[in-house]
């Protein structure tokens, strides 16, 4: 019977671990995909920068260098808001998903423990049936408990997402 509980565990152990990689790589991604963003703008900024100085160069009208600088001024800081609000959205997206891999894996892994138990005091040689039945209401109330803090975080989650997506 230990060896079936060991497995029954392992299992359990098993499914935690492919959540966790899940999460590692959905957050190396997320990264990589900001990084990105963050270096193309720099890049673009840059570029744009060598060319406006370029232009500033060969400007004499002083009229005709702060309409340049101006432009500049306002491209940059489009530039720079469009790469934040995609920053913004990636964070959502990746806190969404996040949260629906938090909340299935409390939902299922939490089902998965309670049925190893429940399966474990089964096998134990327990004459009073009584006694299963105490514990099968236990189990049942901590099902139940289980189930109302997922719910509760899941939405508390949610609404924490909703908060921080309408900072856009």
């Amino acid at each position: 019977m230990a060896t079936k509980q060991e497995q029954q565990l392992n299992e359990i152990q098993k499914k935690n671990l492919e959540a966790a990689m899940r999460l590692a790589q959905l957050s190396i991604e997320n990264s990589q995909r900001i990084m990105e963003l963050q270096v193309g703008t720099a890049k673009s900024l840059f570029e744009e920068g060598v060319a406006n100085a370029k232009a500033l160069s060969g400007v004499k009208d002083p009229a005709e260098a702060m309409s340049l600088r101006t432009s500049y001024a306002q491209s940059t800081t489009e530039k720079m808001l469009a790469c934040a609000r995609e920053i913004a959205e990636i964070t959502a997206k990746t806190q969404a998903e996040v949260g629906k891999m938090v909340s299935e894996q409390l939902t299922g892994g939490g089902a998965d423990m309670f049925e190893s138990i429940q399966k474990m005091f089964k096998g134990m040689p327990i004459g009073d049936h009584n006694a299963l039945g105490t514990i099968q209401g236990a189990m049942d109330t901590a099902r139940a408990a289980y189930e109302q803090m997922t719910k509760a975080s899941t939405e508390a989650f949610q609404a924490f997402t909703k908060m921080g997506g309408g900072k856009k």
